[in-house]
């Protein structure tokens, strides 16, 4: 009789646990996936959906095919989050957008530390910027820059060609007439055509696009591939902050860190997908040559408000720490 009883209390305690109706918060969340309500973001956005019943969250999931639209529909209020990548999610909050500059990432072990800090409840505070706040961040891999001529090796015969950059992210210009390039201005939506029809001879692309948007297609015949990561890029959960309680934005934010070895596994399944035959090897001095280029670049854009400092400082001490051989951890 005591084992029936102690059952019951057990099980009266779980119900009296779980949010009640009332409780539950319902919320609209926006999720951009090329793919639509069949891709794989949407796909693990559901788990998440899953997962956030437990805090108390009923989300209901949109998937948009074009992230402006999402990105827009955020800011008027129709959707309460949107899962949007890093870049954009610059215009909502530039400590969290600054994660993908130009060269502070350089491998995926890095962004494991990043990501770690990002989730600890000390970084909450610089994760909430105005109305909005970050409630997740996750990898979405290194871009690498595509050529349709694989002899365009370097930056000085990257002069003349022309190079798609986001519309929206004043800085790829920036950084693509710097290089004597042309910057044609195109979204996520059409970087891929342009490239695949020939309109442009150069993009940046994480590996997961080489066969969802079909890359190949622009690479045949001498294209290639430069091995040299560009940027870490992210996808980033951005909220409105009267939406949803801070320990419940907390927990997301967790619970993005926690499924981190999921979306590696992805990444690298989908890496697999590139044949060896497009990567194209550059010299070791000119990866250092790079590397500083890409330091003086993110200061001058930090100058000019585009990154924020104290991002970039984080970045800095995770490099150190990976490698601090480094010469910016030496000086």
């Amino acid at each position: 009789m005591k084992k029936i009883l102690s059952a019951v209390v057990t099980v009266l305690a779980l119900v009296v646990a779980l949010p009640t109706q009332a409780d539950t918060l319902k919320r609209k969340i926006c999720v951009f996936d090329i793919a639509g309500n069949v891709g794989p973001v949407m796909g693990a956005m559901k788990d998440w959906q899953a997962a956030a019943v437990g805090w108390g969250l009923n989300a209901e999931l949109m998937p948009y095919t074009n992230e402006k639209i999402a990105a827009e529909d955020l800011k008027a209020g129709i959707c309460d989050a949107a899962l949007i990548t890093g870049i954009r999610s610059r215009g909502f909050n530039k400590y969290a957008g600054t994660i993908d500059s130009i060269g502070a990432i350089p491998s995926m072990a890095h962004m494991r530390i990043v990501l770690q800090v990002l989730a600890n409840p000390r970084s909450a505070a610089k994760l909430s910027q105005g109305s909005y706040q970050i409630m997740g961040i996750a990898p979405a891999g290194a871009a690498y820059i595509f050529v349709n001529d694989r002899t365009v090796n370097t930056l000085s015969k990257a002069a003349g060609k022309k190079v798609a950059v986001l519309e929206y992210d004043e800085t790829q210009a920036k950084l693509v007439s710097q290089v004597g390039a042309t910057p044609v201005a195109s979204d996520i939506t059409n970087f891929s055509t342009k490239f695949n029809n020939g309109v442009v001879d150069v993009i940046a692309a994480p590996l997961v696009a080489y066969d969802a948007l079909e890359l190949y297609k622009g690479l045949t015949p001498d294209g290639g591939i430069i091995n040299y990561p560009l940027a870490q890029l992210t996808i980033q959960l951005v909220a409105q902050k009267d939406k949803f309680p801070a320990d419940m934005a907390q927990k997301s934010r967790e619970y993005f860190y926690a499924n981190l070895g999921r979306i590696e596994e992805q990444l690298n399944k989908e890496a697999q997908k590139v044949p060896k035959k497009w990567w194209v090897e550059i010299p070791q001095a000119d990866k250092q040559e790079y590397e500083v280029m890409m330091q003086e670049a993110r200061t001058q854009l930090t100058k000019e408000g585009y990154y924020d400092p104290d991002m970039l400082t984080l970045l800095r001490k995770v490099r150190c720490k990976v490698n601090p051989g480094r010469a910016e951890c030496t000086q």
